[in-house]
Formats: C-alpha cells, sequence, structure tokens
C-alpha cells in the first residue's frame, strides 16, 4: 500500500524555514517536530535567505488592488450606464401602457 505524498502550505514552510533561521532548536529537533526530513528544512532555509533580498527591492510588482482599480472604475460605469438605460426603459413601458 503506498502513502500519499504529504502537500505543504507556504505558511507552513515559512514558519519552519524561519524556525530553522532562529537557530533556537538544532535542524534535527524541528525535523522530528514537523515530522519532516532535515533536508527538507534545510532546503526551505537557503530558499527563505535567498529570497530575502526580493522583499526589499524596490523593485516590487504592483500590488493586486493598484492592479483592479481600473477594472472597479470600468465596472462602476457600466452600473451606471445599466441604471440609466432601465430607468428610461421604465419610463417608455408607463408611457406605452397608458
Amino acid at each position: 500500500m503506498s502513502r500519499k505524498r504529504r502537500r505543504f502550505g507556504s505558511c507552513f514552510k515559512a514558519k519552519v524555514a524561519l524556525e530553522s533561521v532562529r537557530e533556537v532548536r538544532t535542524i534535527s529537533e524541528l525535523a522530528k517536530k514537523h515530522k519532516l526530513h532535515a533536508t527538507q528544512i534545510n532546503l526551505w532555509k537557503k530558499q527563505l535567505v535567498e529570497g530575502a533580498e526580493s522583499i526589499f527591492d524596490g523593485d516590487q510588482k504592483p500590488s493586486k488592488e493598484s492592479q483592479d482599480e481600473p477594472q472597479v472604475a470600468e465596472l462602476y460605469e457600466q452600473i451606471g450606464r445599466l441604471k440609466v438605460e432601465l430607468e428610461w426603459l421604465k419610463k417608455k413601458v408607463a408611457e406605452d401602457g397608458e
């Protein structure tokens, strides 16, 4: 019977990598605590240390909120146009019904 492969989220990986960077416990203690292989913890630690530089780069990607602003404005315009059209149609139906 084969075991299913465990998948770890980025939050868990970051937590374990930060614990290993702090060096409060040894890698083997962390491996035992989290039921991981020491090599995996070292890999996550290496990725954290190498990727830490990008956090402070000035060339960061624009945030998701700033990317959504044009789309949100466009949707509000569309809502406004549809409301005006609906009111016009209501008026037109009322005139034809009389």
